[in-house]
């Protein structure tokens, strides 16, 4: 198949799909100018950071409870590199495709809280949120635009403890409400599965994807590069997400104004 019968292809399945999920990852916001953590433009690639440990170590759980001024340093980096950026047209289009389609689910690996910002809806943010802070002594939270003018690491206005964004740091465990939200739409059964940007590193990414092929359930992934489920889907589309879904959502809406014409 060619690219252009591919993204037929696609849209066709959309366009038949009452359920879809969603899985999204880094490169669906690269389209916003935010950079990927490792890769081609990630902000660490493979070296160490310069607290001479790896981005792993840095922003794990141990050490935010152990030193948290080095978790923050990069957390704060993060943040900064996405201070400005908007939500994209892939961001848009997923919202709106799952808007159409009640039964669908967004699942995101993103903390940049893009998916939110546009109303996406049944939206589970399995690494959470950078812009939601709670106090690790007495839990209160609060909710931030940005880090713009937080002292590092920012201290509880209530308690005067040190504050954290509600993200899954590495080596934590994933919040028990989304994985059961995950488990409970596939249980139910999907009718499409897209993977969007994401590299399938972690089996929770990975296995909704496999599982559904496997299942003889249309896949789809959307990535320029070759990721661990490239192999395994029905239909890949080696594009950025943002022109991917303006060709998707190009050939529905020709077809909707096709359809009402007959």
């Amino acid at each position: 198949m060619d690219s252009t019968q591919l993204l037929d292809a696609v849209a066709d399945q959309c366009r038949q799909a009452k359920r879809i999920l969603f899985i999204t990852g880094a490169g669906l916001s690269a389209d916003s100018g935010l950079p990927t953590y490792r890769g081609i433009g990630g902000l660490y690639g493979n070296r160490l950071t310069r607290h001479g440990v790896s981005i792993e170590e840095a922003l794990s759980g141990a050490m935010m409870a152990r030193r948290p001024e080095v978790s923050w340093a990069y957390l704060a980096q993060i943040e900064a590199s996405c201070r400005g950026a908007q939500p994209n047209a892939a961001h848009r289009a997923i919202a709106r495709l799952a808007g159409e389609r009640p039964g669908s689910m967004v699942l995101t690996q993103n903390v940049d809280g893009f998916h939110r910002d546009v109303g996406t809806p049944n939206l589970v943010e399995i690494h959470g949120n950078l812009h939601k802070l709670v106090c690790t002594e007495c839990g209160r939270g609060r909710s931030v635009p940005d880090y713009a003018g937080l002292q590092m690491p920012p201290g509880c206005l209530t308690c005067g403890g040190i504050l954290r964004p509600e993200v899954v740091l590495f080596g934590e465990d994933l919040p028990r409400d989304g994985i059961l939200r995950l488990e409970h739409m596939l249980a139910e059964g999907v009718d499409l599965v897209i993977s969007v940007g994401t590299s399938s590193a972690f089996p929770y990414i990975a296995g909704p994807v496999v599982w559904a092929a496997e299942a003889g359930v249309p896949t789809v992934e959307i990535n320029p590069g070759e990721t661990r489920v490239s192999a395994a889907v029905s239909h890949r589309l080696r594009m950025g997400a943002a022109s991917a879904f303006g060709e998707i959502l190009a050939r529905l809406d020709a077809g909707a104004k096709e359809a009402a014409h007959r």
